[in-house]
């Protein structure tokens, strides 16, 4: 909504603290969020549409509220209702009666110190609470500029577009586009609904010169054949970010092929940890099929193998940065000794950030990202990204999605391959070997799945990642700590006590 940004500039104005996640979170999810940051200040819209239908906030507001003390103020948002019910909340009011009194006058920002805390963001939570990220304004406002400014060549002429809710980093990413003067535009709700070319009858309309969504959505406009080349005018859109997870080289072979020839693609990649990108699009230089084109100005990436050393052109390893730069967070919230935050990103190698990412530097001084380091895996000893064979596996048109995992087996770990069938398909005996064909072909005998089960649905975090931890976590029958933190977590049921995995 407008408002929201509204709300969180007001917030900034102040040099109060905004913090935020979608209207979609479970109670539980909630409270892990906002239970730890003590907001004073609560905005709530009266609910939320998805799938062409109407959902209710303001009974699970209610719910929650019990349990936030520090919340002093409520104000709701009409979305769903014209005049939504405030009485079904405790001293709660809307936006109208609480703005009433203060007419429109200019906004005075005074100066704060450079690294006065901007945003509170939340990582995952999918082993544990979530951590409570703190951004500094400084350091946040002058790298997200940067990335608009110079590696998107975004300027007062633009309409940006990200396809993103308020609890994932893309969206406060977004709104920085402002400093550069760009019109945002702003979407609510699925992605599909009515159809999967919502988004693009909405670039066209609008004319979008930078369009920003996820690497699942674009390989879903693939498998559903959709061609915006052949039936929107898409002649204004220059750039087309994506993110999320690893943007596989056939993605690439479609946006140009059915989207656009004449587009910037820049997948982008850094993360909540850094409320902005270490990897991202460059406008002067080629894009390269597979590849993120450059790392963000001032961001010193380099690539460490298992030896911490920086690994050869080609070589996959440990995502570092090995300088400071200005959007590393101000701390943890609630962390005073900053323990936590020194054990997340510098315990590896001392006094150098380790972000997570398994990746390679290619050639042309641009990336490739194979998942998360702590989602690799390790038969007979070899790290293998997960990325490397997602890329594989749903290239086959009969298969929606997978994700893969390790599991520990005969003193070793083997690879276990889960496959969400399109509809209308079936996993057979052939496709599996189909499959093990190419991945032993493309990739090596160590990528090649022992098991290939198929299931109905793969678990995701709220921000639409597929979650290999949780899955590995309840193939080994070990509890999962946070399943509020999951969109889906009834689909964690499906990997239980799997018989095809007893021998």
């Amino acid at each position: 909504m407008p408002e929201t940004i509204a709300a969180m500039l007001a917030t900034s104005s102040l040099g109060a603290i905004w913090t935020s996640c979608s209207p979609d979170f479970g109670l539980q999810g909630v409270l892990d969020r906002f239970g730890q940051s003590e907001p004073k200040v609560l905005f709530t819209a009266d609910g939320y549409f998805y799938n062409g239908k109407g959902h209710e906030s303001l009974p699970r507001v209610r719910e929650f509220l019990t349990e936030l003390p520090s919340v002093k103020k409520v104000v709701v948002l009409p979305l769903l209702h014209d005049t939504p019910d405030c009485e079904m909340v405790l001293d709660a009011q809307s936006l109208a009666d609480f703005i009433a009194d203060f007419p429109a006058e200019e906004i005075d920002f005074p100066r704060f110190d450079f690294n006065i805390p901007l945003y509170i963001m939340y990582s995952s939570g999918t082993t544990g609470k979530p951590k409570c990220i703190t951004h500094g304004a400084g350091g946040t406002l002058l790298n997200q500029w940067k990335e608009h400014l110079l590696h998107c060549d975004a300027g007062p002429k633009d309409r940006t577009f990200y396809f993103t809710t308020c609890g994932w980093m893309m969206w406060n990413w977004l709104v920085a586009g402002l400093a550069c003067g760009s019109t945002l535009e702003l979407y609510d709700g699925s992605p599909f609904y009515p159809s999967g070319n919502v988004l693009f009858d909405y670039a066209a309309d609008e004319k979008w010169t930078i369009f920003g969504t996820s690497a699942k959505w674009i390989d879903a406009c693939a498998k559903a054949e959709l061609k915006p080349r052949e039936t929107h005018d898409l002649s204004s859109m220059r750039v087309m970010c994506s993110t999320g997870s690893p943007l596989v080289p056939e993605s690439f072979d479609y946006v140009y092929r059915d989207v656009k020839t004449d587009v910037q693609l820049s997948s982008i990649s850094g993360g909540t940890d850094i409320v902005s990108c270490f990897m991202l699009g460059n406008p002067v230089k080629p894009v390269w099929r597979g590849e993120i084109q450059s790392p963000g100005l001032g961001m010193a990436v380099q690539v460490y193998d298992d030896e911490g050393k920086p690994a050869a052109v080609g070589e996959q390893g440990e995502l570092v940065c090995v300088r400071p730069f200005p959007c590393m967070p101000v701390g943890f919230w609630g962390d005073d000794t900053g323990e936590r935050y020194h054990a997340a990103y510098f315990e590896k190698y001392p006094n150098i950030w380790t972000h997570g990412d398994f990746i390679a530097q290619s050639e042309h001084h641009g990336f490739t990202v194979y998942g998360r380091s702590d989602a690799t895996l390790n038969p007979g000893g070899v790290r293998i990204g997960t990325a490397e064979i997602y890329r594989q596996v749903e290239s086959f048109p009969e298969v929606l999605e997978s994700i893969v995992i390790g599991q520990s087996w005969d003193n070793d770990t083997r690879v276990v391959l889960f496959v969400r069938m399109k509809d209308g398909q079936k996993l057979t005996d052939d496709l599996i070997a189909a499959i093990k064909k190419r991945i032993r072909t493309n990739c090596t005998p160590r990528h090649v799945p022992a098991k290939v089960i198929a299931v109905t649905d793969i678990p995701r975090t709220r921000s639409g990642k597929i979650t290999e931890l949780a899955v590995r976590d309840v193939v080994h029958g070990r509890a999962i700590k946070n399943q509020e933190a999951l969109a889906n977590p009834e689909a964690l049921d499906l990997y239980k006590d799997l018989p095809e995995l007893q021998d």
